[in-house]
């Protein structure tokens, strides 16, 4: 126990300061020997010179015992010695045991609080915490890990409990808390570290009572017969009490401070009432809101809150405190005035209608939450005009329904206006009078407001819809009837093309006029696309592979002056849709980003899945719930005002030059996506471009089966087809030269043709024959009897009876009007000769 200093030892085995002390008067000593000896010796004293030999001999040996006692740290040479007395004077009466090792664990010094502590009574007895407490299992851990800090240079504390005190001498053995610590020293003989412990039972067991009593009071809290809860500025409970949780059917040991809203529990019209801003004031009295709260299982629960808000206060800046009063029945003595009060005021404040009393200059003399939300807070706040928040046009009504209000009119009629904003709301204001009952109020008349925004809106998109609606029945019933009309022409052109010759004059007239039908013909397609009567053939796409495939067609489209871009999300959802109309659609739409974009620019197609929630966040009314596939075409075109948008898929609509297109594009466009199953929007800012979105729903297939594109060998086969017969035909059509040259046209083909100019006809015909028609060609829309009831009579006699529907509009029109599974042939208007040849002879072959 070389250099240990103990202060419970009277003397300390080894001084340090002292033996420095004993060296220098060692020193001063020797010195006045060597002076004596050497006047002895200059006297010539006989003895002088042998003094001085020993003096010598003994010098030396000292200097060499005080070299080794340097080297050993056991003498300094310091001016600091009365320092170095203070700090171990501290150190061996301080609270804190203190041991100091070297960096191999020898004991350097340990103060007298360490020996109370450790139990250590002599230097021999004193320990190392790592030896003492390396067996205690409660406090091993913690000082394995001192030690670690202590290896590495770094200073850490840890805290431990034994069951026991580490200086012993206890009758009943306590358990007892100590906090042990350890930090290195940088000395000049190297660097030292410092251990420290103290015992801390005291303090914890104050920390328990402490704790105790927070208990008690938490206890107190949660148990008395008033609701409490603490929010912050964003209304999220930092403390709730167990009554109001029971209350609120919350369960206390899942909730988390700030994990939950206040709001969650308020209606969302009452939500206005807790703003801090609005209600809590600096002021020593609590502000009063009566309301009801909804629980977690939905009921209602009407109670009265004192809110006071903890201003100033250091400890809970910002934080609201509220005392929650149950004001049911069941808490309340019946038919008292402070109950009917209270109840008012919860409907009043609990009302989802906007509620206001105004004097008679139309200033609000008190407002409930849904007045503040939908007019705003100004609006709300005492003493602001009401006249203010509303735009022009609607200023003028509510003058004049206060002044009638004031006069105490009944009956006032409801004024419509805009309250001020971006978006501007839609509102509808009821004002009645206040009867003059005396007293000082200044309330002459009560508004009720309902915002009825989205029911404008609604209103505005079902005008616009009923609009294309008619549009498109105008549209097809143009289009049907000008069908018939092209089918007489092109027949009767085909007629004459037979008797004419490729060197005849007329030939080139007749090749003309047919030219031309045929262009009718596509103008009558796109009004049938636009009003959904066209015919489609939807299968199973990949819409990045469909574009892909088109994007050469699109690039010779776009024009040299414009980028094209494409992006393609990754794993596209597959659609139905006709892949011929699809691409259609696309090349006009790429098309018309070019020509609004007439000095060059960049044309974008993107593709991506959109789910159900994102397709919510776009915001329009008319997409209904479900996952779509979008498909965006977006230029940075000149772009378009917003009245030319809303009127952009309407046929025969164009902003081109006379000359420059017909503004049937566009509404092919529409027509083709809604006959998909799909919607189309526009979104244009004038200067920045266009982008039309195209929303295609999201086709989940039943089963995968492989399609096999057969049009190739048809057409191949139809062109070596032997289109002569005998068979016996009825041809069934309303428009007499359109039946007319359709018989002549079979009979050229020796067909036996029978006719008749409506279903009803067609029946009585059937029947003179006695049923032996081979195949029966007919109109779809006829008067009297339709083509699809014409078909059921018909298989009621003969199921095996063959049919031919020769109609303008698309197969799956009338083809919902038959029974499931009945098979049909189908013949689109308008057609040559030679199509209605191959129709029948293939339906007769079947």
């Amino acid at each position: 126990m070389n250099g240990v200093a103990m202060g419970t030892v009277e003397k300390p085995l080894i001084d340090r300061a002292a033996a420095a002390s004993g060296v220098r008067r060692l020193l001063v000593l020797g010195g006045g020997l060597i002076l004596l000896a050497a006047l002895l010796a200059l006297f010539g004293h006989a003895y002088g010179a042998i003094a001085l030999v020993i003096i010598f001999g003994a010098l030396a040996i000292a200097g060499i015992a005080a070299i080794f006692a340097t080297a050993l740290g056991f003498v300094q040479f310091t001016g600091r010695i009365a320092e170095g007395a203070i700090a171990k004077d501290f150190l061996d009466t301080a609270r804190t045991g203190t041991l100091i090792v070297d960096r191999k664990g020898r004991i350097i010094y340990a103060n007298r609080a360490y020996g109370e502590a450790t139990g250590a009574t002599t230097a021999t007895t004193v320990k190392t915490l790592e030896r003492l407490l390396a067996r205690e299992p409660e406090a091993s851990e913690a000082i394995y890990a001192l030690a670690n800090l202590a290896r590495e240079n770094r200073a850490g504390h840890r805290e431990f409990r034994l069951p026991r005190s580490l200086s012993g001498g206890e009758a009943a053995p306590t358990a007892h808390w100590y906090r042990a610590s350890v930090r290195p020293l940088a000395t000049s003989n190297g660097l030292l570290q410092a251990w420290q412990i103290l015992d801390i039972t005291a303090d914890r067991k104050h920390e328990e009572s402490s704790f105790q009593d927070l208990q008690h009071a938490i206890d107190y809290l949660d148990k008395a017969p008033a609701g409490f809860f603490a929010a912050d500025a964003d209304h999220r409970i930092a403390y709730l009490n167990a009554t109001l949780a029971g209350w609120l059917d919350v369960d206390l040991s899942e909730f988390k401070p700030f994990s939950r809203s206040i709001l969650e529990f308020v209606p969302e019209v009452s939500h206005g009432l807790l703003s801090p801003r609005l209600n809590v004031g600096a002021s020593d009295a609590p502000t009063v809101i009566d309301l009801d709260l909804v629980t977690e299982r939905g009921q209602s629960l009407p109670v009265r809150l004192l809110r006071r808000s903890a201003e100033g206060d250091a400890a809970a800046p910002g934080i609201v405190r509220t005392l929650v009063l149950n004001r049911g029945g069941d808490n309340e003595a019946p038919g008292s005035l402070e109950v009917a009060e209270a109840r008012f005021t919860r409907f009043f404040n609990s009302s989802p209608m906007a509620i206001a009393a105004l004097d008679e200059h139309g200033r609000v003399v008190r407002a409930n939450a849904v007045f503040g939300q939908l007019f705003g807070a100004e609006a709300a706040a005492g003493g602001a005009e009401i006249e203010r928040s509303l735009r022009e046009n609607g200023r003028e009504g509510l003058r004049q329904a206060l002044a009638a209000a004031t006069t105490g009119r009944a009956g006032i009629p409801a004024i419509d206006a805009e309250i001020e904003g971006e978006p501007p709301r839609s509102v509808r204001l009821y004002i009645s009078a206040v009867p003059k009952a005396g007293g000082d109020s200044d309330e002459a008349a009560i508004l009720y407001g309902v915002d009825i925004t989205e029911q404008r809106v609604l209103e505005d998109q079902y005008a616009k819809s009923q609009k294309m609606q008619a549009i498109g029945n105008l549209a097809g019933g143009i289009a049907h009837d000008f069908n018939n009309v092209l089918t007489i022409i092109t027949a009767s052109v085909d007629f004459l093309l037979l008797n004419h010759r490729t060197g005849d004059p007329s030939f080139q007239d007749l090749l003309l006029i047919k030219q031309s039908a045929n262009r009718a013909a596509s103008l009558v397609r796109q009004l049938l696309a636009y009003s959904r009567r066209q015919t489609m053939r939807p299968k199973m796409l990949s819409l990045t592979d469909v574009i892909a495939d088109m994007h050469l067609l699109l690039k010779r489209v776009s024009g040299d002056n414009t980028k094209l871009e494409r992006r393609h999300e990754r794993d596209l959802w597959p659609v139905m849709a006709d892949i011929g109309q699809f691409e259609q659609v696309i090349t006009n739409l790429v098309q018309n980003a070019r020509d609004a974009m007439p000095g060059g620019g960049r044309i974008t197609i993107s593709t991506r899945n959109v789910a159900a929630d994102e397709a919510r966040r776009f915001g329009y009314a008319e997409l209904t719930e479900g996952e779509y596939v979008l498909v965006e075409v977006a230029d940075t075109g000149t772009g378009m005002p917003a009245e030319v948008a809303e009127r952009i898929f309407e046929p025969f609509f164009t902003t081109k030059e006379i000359g420059k297109g017909t503004g049937l594009g566009l509404s092919m466009v529409y027509g083709i996506v809604k006959q998909s199953g799909g919607f189309i929007f526009v979104e244009s800012t004038q200067g920045e471009g266009t982008a039309f979105r195209i929303f295609l729903p999201r086709h989940i297939p039943a089963q995968v089966t492989a399609i096999k594109s057969e049009g190739g060998s048809v057409a191949a086969s139809n062109a070596k087809m032997d289109l002569s017969g005998t068979a016996s035909i009825l041809l069934v059509e309303d428009e007499d030269h359109v039946r007319a040259g359709n018989v002549r046209a079979l009979k050229m083909r020796g067909y036996e043709v029978h006719e008749a100019a409506s279903g009803i006809e067609a029946l009585e015909v059937m029947e003179e024959l006695e049923g032996r028609i081979d195949l029966i060609v007919s109109d779809v829309v006829m008067p009297e009897m339709d083509g699809p009831t014409l078909l059921r009579e018909m298989r009621q006699k003969r199921p095996d009876l063959k049919f031919i529907f020769v109609s303008g509009y698309a197969e799956d029109a009338f083809a919902k009007n038959l029974p499931e599974g009945e098979k049909f042939g189908f013949l689109a208007k308008p057609f040559s000769l030679r199509d209605l040849a191959v129709s029948v002879k293939t339906m007769l072959d079947e």
